[in-house]
């Protein structure tokens, strides 16, 4: 796949911030008393489920698809996706007024195919599984040119999911925590790039399901593991930490910890009820941590992502206790 240019900085992050103003939300930070007595601390919550596309994965796409000349446009762009990052690119393409494609798994959920159809991408679909995934893709590059937006393994995306980050600083910059979903580790590479340069004494902690955690092994054996399909109710963790994910989360990040899967379906559930906020299963991790008791609250001051909120409302996930 091509290159995507160079480690972004707090810099590249700050211009790729300035690049999408205008094209995605400066989302709320909401708190909830209910959460916070149950946890026995502050709780800021990132309300990326409130994000244009419903998820965060709009910053990324918006400062890729943006970045590029009038001439990388020409052939179009495309990428592989579960759903949230494939409707980013889709809407970031739609409004620079070029095609997209977008490999999706057979298994994606079936609110996320329609979404990523509405945004007008042309949908491949594949078999599950990384590997296919980027053979798809690959296949698309070879026969028509396209220039690849990646998921999460392009320093255009990480600087632009960096910007959660940048604006949670701004919002509410005296935190000690921050809990962050982590899939692929566009997100989480990207926060800590803004989290260690502006407040370092910030605990920057990533949270992956523990059928699916590659980060965890990874951080465990110094070398970037990779778990091809996953199985796990938090369809948008399923990916592996890329090449250019994975140093700068080892280089970076405080901890990784892993949740199981009931604890995610409960964690859901929970901000649901008490927040009547409509979250997907991967946005609910970090408050599945800190319900298995992973992570310690009590006296601390806490922001955390909700990344999404595209669910499959005929299939909520505590309707799918016998699997994910």
């Amino acid at each position: 796949m091509p290159d995507s240019g160079t480690r972004p900085d707090l810099a590249a992050i700050k211009e790729a911030a300035e690049r999408i103003s205008g094209l995605v939300h400066r989302t709320p930070l909401l708190r909830s008393r209910s959460l916070e007595r149950m946890f026995d601390g502050k709780l800021h919550c990132k309300c990326e489920h409130l994000q244009r596309v419903g998820a965060f994965k709009a910053r990324g796409a918006a400062n890729a698809v943006f970045s590029l000349s009038d001439k990388e446009l020409g052939k179009g762009v495309a990428t592989h996706s579960s759903g949230n990052h494939g409707a980013a690119v889709a809407l970031a393409a739609g409004t620079r007024g070029t095609q997209a494609w977008v490999v999706m798994p057979e298994n994606a959920p079936a609110v996320k195919r329609r979404a990523v159809e509405s945004y007008g991408a042309n949908i491949v679909s594949c078999r599950p599984g990384l590997a296919n995934r980027e053979a798809a893709l690959q296949k698309l590059v070879d026969e028509k040119g396209v220039q690849v937006i990646h998921p999460y393994n392009d320093y255009r995306v990480i600087a632009g999911q960096g910007t959660v980050a940048l604006e949670i600083m701004e919002q509410q910059g005296d935190i000690d925590l921050l809990l962050v979903p982590v899939g692929g580790g566009g997100l989480l590479s990207g926060s800590l790039l803004v989290i260690k340069e502006l407040r370092p004494q910030v605990q920057v902690i990533g949270i992956e399901p523990a059928c699916a955690d590659d980060a965890r092994q990874s951080l465990d054996s110094g070398e970037r593991v990779i778990i091809d399909s996953p199985d796990t109710i938090a369809d948008g963790l399923r990916a592996s930490l890329g090449d250019k994910t994975f140093p700068i989360i080892a280089e970076l990040v405080d901890d990784i910890v892993t949740v199981s899967e009931d604890a995610i379906r409960d964690a859901t559930r929970l901000v649901w009820e008490r927040m009547k906020q409509l979250i997907e299963p991967s946005a609910a991790v970090p408050v599945a941590a800190l319900l298995e008791q992973q992570i310690e609250l009590k006296g601390r001051r806490a922001a955390l992502v909700f990344t999404g909120g595209n669910v499959d409302l005929d299939r909520l996930p505590w309707q799918q206790r016998e699997g994910p």
